[in-house]
């Protein structure tokens, strides 16, 4: 058995599509089957059985596709000890981060990072913090960058807060909110119920969204065209001086603040090259990071 095989377990298991899976994987679709031959020879049973409708797993088939996952990560654990134990900084850095970190601070950071260690590589994932919380306590990655605290047990590192702000091109009352357009983006859970809570508590009224577009750059820029204010973090507009801002504070006159943090098991600071990454970042100005992107 070959990591790829495992790999083809795992992914026609997903797709439940000898097309698709071979498409996934960018091999060809004979060239899937014959392996898939090749796997059913070596255990002796049948895999999967062929249908109009795609492919359906025997029982035996079923429990190798659920073992797949455990043996590609047991295999990827063994090459990463082996790679270790050289006492180099190398190998690959399993990274994830909320895309607001991976707009705003990360490349950047990777960059820094590789610079100092050329032989290091990446593979990052993109998505929600609660998602890279996940992420993280399952050991799929070895260090998270969230948005928002979801009460990690493990380590972790505040990079940096920053209060929230209202941007506008125009200056602003904040009496005037609720009749002025709001420009929304897709944010965090949390940051997006901090930012709720906070209007629930100074207007009695629902804000006037004119626009609900994906990301927060797409936010900013409609801003900065003057074509409504936002709620937004303070730093990516500090230095766009067309803007007027406004830091929201709460009923006891304190600023809302999101916080950026690394997450990681302590465990995993056994391998060099993660230890090296998290000292690397625990010593990086983060607000400077971001003003220079």
């Amino acid at each position: 058995m070959e990591d790829r095989d495992w790999l083809i377990l795992q992914f026609l298991y997903e797709q439940k599509s000898i097309t698709k899976a071979a498409q996934a994987l960018f091999i060809s679709q004979p060239a899937l089957t014959s392996r898939l031959r090749y796997i059913e020879g070596y255990f002796g049973i049948k895999i999967v059985h062929r249908t109009s409708k795609g492919v359906h797993f025997t029982p035996q088939g079923e429990f190798l596709a659920n073992s797949a996952t455990e043996m590609l990560a047991r295999v990827r654990t063994i090459k990463e000890h082996v790679i270790d134990m050289s006492n180099s900084v190398a190998g690959t850095l399993r990274l994830g981060a909320s895309g607001y970190i991976t707009m705003y601070m990360l490349p950047r950071l990777l960059k820094l990072f590789k610079k100092e260690y050329p032989h290091v590589e990446f593979k990052v994932t993109t998505t929600w913090s609660r998602d890279i919380f996940n992420l993280v306590h399952n050991q799929d990655i070895h260090v998270g960058f969230v948005s928002s605290d979801y009460g990690w047990q493990g380590q972790q590192h505040l990079l940096f807060e920053e209060p929230i702000c209202i941007a506008s091109t125009n200056e602003i009352e904040l009496k005037e909110l609720p009749k002025l357009p709001r420009i929304s983006y897709q944010t965090d859970s949390m940051i997006k119920a901090l930012v709720d809570k906070w209007w629930r508590e100074h207007f009695s009224e629902p804000p006037s969204i004119s626009m609900d577009v994906d990301k927060l750059s797409t936010c900013k820029e409609m801003v900065v065209n003057g074509l409504g204010y936002a709620i937004m973090p303070s730093m990516i507009v500090s230095n766009t001086e067309s803007l007027h801002k406004i830091i929201i504070t709460d009923k006891e006159n304190r600023p809302l603040l999101r916080q950026a943090r690394m997450l990681y098991h302590e465990e995993v600071l056994e391998m060099n090259v993660v230890n090296a990454f998290v000292n690397f970042v625990k010593n990086t100005d983060f607000p400077t990071l971001i003003r220079s992107q």
